[in-house]
Formats: C-alpha cells, structure tokens, sequence
C-alpha cells in the first residue's frame, strides 16, 4: 500500500505536468493565433487604405488631366467658332468649358482634406475664371459678328497668362500628386513585407508549437486517451472556424464586386436612358416642325394659285397656313428663348398696367374655377423689356400654377420693385428692379424636381401634355433681359416663382424691324401620274394632296402605312408611290419593302422631314423629298422620280 501510493502520487504528478505542458502549449497556440489574426487584419486594413489613398491620388491625377483636356477642348472649339461664326460652334465651346467649371469642381472636392492642395485648388479657380473672363469676351465679339474684334483676341489670349497660369497650377498639383503616389506606394510595399516577414516567424513559432503539441499528443494518448479525443476534437472545430472564416471572406468580397458592378450598370444605364429620352424629344420637335412647316408652304402656294379662280379655296389654304405658322412660331419662340437667341423688341412697360391688361385673357385661360389676384404694390417704376414675351412669360407661369392646383385654387400675381445686391438673386447685378411674382396655393415641388426645373426638357407632365421648354424659355428671356428667377416652394405649400427685371430708367428707343422677303417660286408642268400619297398627319396628307392635284396629277391618299396594300389593288394603275419616312405602325422602307411585288414598275418618292433618317432606314437609294417643300420643288421631284424609275427600268431590261 505505501509502495502504490508513490506510484500513485507520481502518476498524478506526470499527469498534472503533461496537462500543464499541454495547457501552456495551447494558450502559446491561442497567442500566436491571435497575433496571426491581428496582423492579418491589420495589414488588411492598412492595404485597404492605401489602396484608397493610391486610388485617391489616380483620380486626382486624371481629373486634373480631364480639366486640362476640357479646357483645350473648349478652347479648340472657340477657335472653330471665331473662324466660322457658326452658333453651334459656339454652344459647343460653352458646353465645353461647362464641363471643363464640373471637372474642377470635382477636383476641388477631392482636395478636401489637404489644406496645401486646396490653396492651390483656389488659385487655380481664380486662374480659371480669368481665362472664362477672356474666352467669353472673345465669343460674344463673334456673338456680335465683330470678327475682326474676334480674331484679334483670339489671338491675343492664346497665350495669355491665365492660361500659363492654369496649365502651371495643373502641371504643379499632378506632379505633387505623383510624388504623393510614389510615397504611398512605397509605404504600402513595405508594410507588406512587414507583414510578411512578422507572419512567417509567427508561423514558425505555430509550427514549433504544433510538433510540440504532436509529442505532448502521443504521450497523452498513452496516459489519457480520452484527452487526446478531446484534442483532436478541439483541432477539428479550430480547423472548420477558420474555414468558415476564409468562406464568409471570400463570399464578401465576391458581394462586394458584385454590388460595385450593379452599380456601374445602374449609371451607365440611367446615362443611356436619359440620353434616348433627349434625343427622343428632340427628334419630335424637329419632326413636328418640318410638319407645321409643310403646312404652312403648302397652304401658301396654293393660296397664290386660287386666289383667282377660287377665292374661297384660296382662304381656306391661307388658314391652314396661319394655323401651322402661329404654331411653328409658338415652338420657334420657346426654343429660341430657351437658347437666348430670338431678337426682342424691347420697350418701356408699366408691369402693373400689363397684368391688369391680362386678365381677361388668364380668366380665358385658366378657366371659372381658378381665382385671380393681381396686386401692384409699386409705384411707376418701368422696365424695359418686350412686351409679348413678358405676356408670354406670365401666361406660362399662370398655366404651370394652374396645373400645379390641378385647376382649381387661388392665382396671385403681385408687381413690386426690389434693391437687389450683387448675385443676390442668381447673376443679377446691384441696382433696381421691378418684380413679377406669380404665386399658388398647388402641391409645391420636392427638392430634386426644384433642382432640375430650369433644365430643358424636363417635365413632370404626362407624356404629350408639354415639351419641357415652358421654365427653360422663360428663364433664357429673363436672363436675355438683364434680369434674374427667383422659386420659393415646399411640398404642399404651393410656390412662388418671381422675375426680377432691370428698372428703365431711359428715354424710349423706337424698334427697327427687318423686311421679310419671299421665296420665290417656280410653275411647274407636265403630264398627270397616278400617284398614292402615304402620310400620317392629317393636315400634310390634305397639303399634299391638294398640290399634287393643283399640278394635274391624279392623287390617292392613304393615312395608315398598313392600309397601303389596299390601297394600290384599288388604283387602276400607279405611277408614283409617294410616303413619308417614320410614321406610326410601319417606316416607309419597311411598307415598301413589302410592296415590291405589287409595286407593277411604279417609282418612290420618300417624304422625310427629320434629317439622317435617310440613311437610318436604309432607302435603298430611292429618291428623298425634303420636309417642308414647295409646289414647285414637289413638281420637279415626282417628275424625276417617275423619269429616274423609267430609266432604271430601261436599263435593266437591256
């Protein structure tokens, strides 16, 4: 019994140390383990930032490459324009230098954080507005037509200081950056071997303490087997963690880049729609204006041809005329307000007195449930200002609060006089001037809709309820005028929009208008064709129709590009298939295309009043008629399609 007890008492001894041994190798495993993590995380870290950092300083670096691009661009494109005098020229330069004012606002932000670069940032948006000042001067001698003007500074501010001095700034920030780039480079290669070398001799010590743990294993196998399941349980859960850890890091970063994707899509997405949307928009203008246009010549010339033999016809021509003329005039107006280039006719008027002359008209307009107020809470301040477009403008106003209201509410128009200082009220310079607010108690406007209101094209209506260009046409006038636009709104609070415009202070100044010459025409005759005429539009189908019989041709309308088949199998013969281009249902190409059989030798003249469709569709080098045309014009080109099909059939019968 004494003997079993040293036995015993040393087997709890060798037991106890095995298990000390074993406890201080795991806690020494944790610690390195720990220290493995930790430094895995915190080079992981510092990684993400200085890749942040370093993609911090290439985008500083490209922006500061694209704002010296636009402003070569800008600069280029002013050059075309003082050469040319073309105004498209022109609005490409101020497009250009637009977006040159965005890339150094950007480059601003990025510049944030460093007070040294921000200065320099300063400086360079200093550098840059002089350079606008110069360039700006220069495109409104060409504005003005002065081209000599024009040319001469030009050249004299190729080379100007401030523009030495933006490249410079330029120049300086890149470098500086580069330089930056360089530093935050190296510093992160070398955190990266830190790491490196801290984690292999942090993995030596691991692998040190895992052939340690080995023996102390098997010699705990033979003493407690249980303990050594135990172990091998433990090692199985350490080994499955860090699996799931390694699974949920690489599941997050595949999220990530793929919520980095999503959103690139989502922009370059949103970017192609609003572009479509644009040019959608624009396309109809000029389609429905080429309309109203072929309207009004049609109607015209006709007119001049029965206004002898059939008065009656000939006024009913003549109204048609007036019709699609006060609506290309209409559209004319806005977009040349819109794009400030329509000539007013500016005289003095009493705001107070040309509201209270209005209202009958907005009573016209807007209709018994809408309530006018107009209050003149001026004196006998005058501004001088075209009349037509300041109705114009109001009468826009009172319509756009009338739908705001949805046709029912309470109308205010108040006529005051204002002390502005300068940029008080948008770009409007200190002095005195006489406000036109136009005030309604409708649903108001959010803050992204405030934001955009003065954009062209953009509409909160329905589609075909209006252009986008009401807002944007009065602020181009006001703008035109000297003046300024101020929008007081809120949700459900209704809004407030007021024109502030210069005080007229001066004698009155008679307006000179420019004579009108007529286009003149030209009698056309020759033998009568059978011709079917293919037109959606109701009022261009009827023009057509009407001169085409005018010349002696025997005309078949048709409204519907499907309904064409039809039509033909009904005409005795046909000479002529005469058809617009985009219409609704079926293009032309695409109805004449399946027309091929039963054309029976006849020619086409395609009718197109948008230009480049020609070649969209694809014509197969059919002729093409232009929108809007003459009865003249219309006479040569069925002449020479009929003449043109006949040849080419001769041709390739031979």
């Amino acid at each position: 019994m004494s003997d079993a007890l040293p036995s015993l008492e040393r087997s709890v001894h060798a037991k106890n140390w095995r298990l000390l041994l074993l406890g201080a190798l795991a806690i020494l495993g944790v610690v390195v383990l720990s220290a493995l993590i930790l430094i895995q995380q915190r080079t992981d870290l510092e990684r993400d930032r200085a890749i942040a950092r370093q993609q911090h300083s290439f985008e500083l670096i490209l922006r500061a490459n694209q704002l010296s691009g636009a402003i070569s661009a800008a600069e280029a494109a002013l050059g075309r324009y003082v050469v040319s005098a073309d105004r498209n020229l022109g609005q490409q330069y101020a497009d250009q230098w637009s977006k040159a004012g965005e890339q150094l606002q950007r480059l601003r932000q990025l510049t944030g954080d460093n007070p040294q670069q921000q200065r320099e940032i300063r400086a360079l948006q200093r550098a840059f507005a002089q350079r606008g000042d110069e360039l700006n001067a220069t495109a409104l001698y060409s504005t003005y037509k002065r081209h000599r003007d024009a040319w001469g500074s030009y050249y004299q501010v190729r080379e100007s200081v401030a523009r030495k001095r933006v490249e410079a700034l330029l120049d300086q920030i890149v470098e500086q950056e580069r330089g930056v780039l360089r530093d935050r480079t190296r510093a992160a290669a070398q955190l990266i071997e830190n790491s490196g070398y801290a984690s292999r001799v942090l993995s030596g010590f691991g692998l040190v303490i895992a052939l340690g743990a080995v023996v102390l294993g098997w010699l705990a196998v033979e003493a407690q087997g249980d303990r050594a399941l135990a172990d091998a349980d433990a090692a199985w859960e350490r080994e499955r963690t860090a699996q799931l850890r390694e699974a949920v890091a690489a599941a997050t970063a595949q999220l990530r880049a793929e919520a980095h994707e999503r959103e690139q899509a989502e922009a370059a997405l949103r970017q192609a729609q609003k572009m479509d949307a644009v040019g959608q928009l624009t396309g109809g203008i000029a389609h429905d204006f080429n309309n109203m246009l072929a309207v009004v010549l049609g109607g015209v010339e006709l007119a001049r041809r029965q206004i002898e033999t059939d008065p009656r016809e000939a006024a009913r021509h003549l109204d048609n005329a007036m019709e699609g003329a006060h609506r290309a005039a209409a559209l004319t107006r806005q977009l040349l307000a819109f794009s400030r280039s329509e000539s007013l006719a500016p005289e003095p008027v009493d705001a107070g007195m040309l509201i209270r002359g209005m209202r009958d008209l907005l009573d016209r307009t807007l209709g018994d449930t809408i309530q006018v107020k107009a209050r003149n809470q001026g004196t006998d301040w005058r501004i001088w200002v075209d009349r037509h477009q300041l109705e114009n403008a109001v009468l826009n106003l009172a319509v756009n609060a009338r739908d705001a209201m949805n046709g029912r509410g309470i109308l205010t128009i108040t006529t005051g006089e204002a002390r502005l200082a300068a940029n008080e009220v948008g770009h409007c310079a200190a002095g005195d001037y006489v406000s036109v607010g136009v005030q309604d108690d409708g649903c108001g406007m959010t803050p992204g809709v405030l934001e955009r209101v003065f954009e062209p094209f953009f509409t909160t209506k329905p589609v075909g309820k209006g252009t986008g260009l009401g807002l944007s046409q009065i602020f181009g006038f006001v703008r035109q005028s000297g003046g300024g636009i101020a929008i007081e709104t809120a949700p459900g609070e209704g809004t407030t929009v007021t024109l502030y415009l210069p005080r007229h202070k001066g004698t009155d100044v008679a307006g000179i208008r420019a004579p009108v010459r007529a286009e003149p025409t030209e009698d056309s005759s020759g033998p009568a064709y059978d011709i079917l005429v293919v037109e959606d539009d109701p009022r261009v189908l009827a023009a057509t129709l009407a001169a085409l019989r005018e010349l002696g041709h025997r005309a078949v309308g048709c409204a519907d590009p499907l309904r064409a088949p039809a039509a033909i199998e009904r005409m005795q013969t046909v000479d002529l298939v005469m058809t617009d281009v985009l219409m609704p249902g079926q293009t032309g190409p695409e109805m004449i295309a399946g027309l091929e059989g039963r054309l029976r030798g006849a020619a086409v003249l395609f009718v197109t009043g948008f230009t480049g469709e020609a070649s969209a569709e694809k014509l197969r080098d059919r002729p093409v008629l232009r929108k809007p045309f003459t009865v003249a014009a219309l006479s040569r080109a069925v002449r020479e399609a009929v003449v043109g099909e006949a040849q080419r059939m001769g041709q390739a019968a031979e």
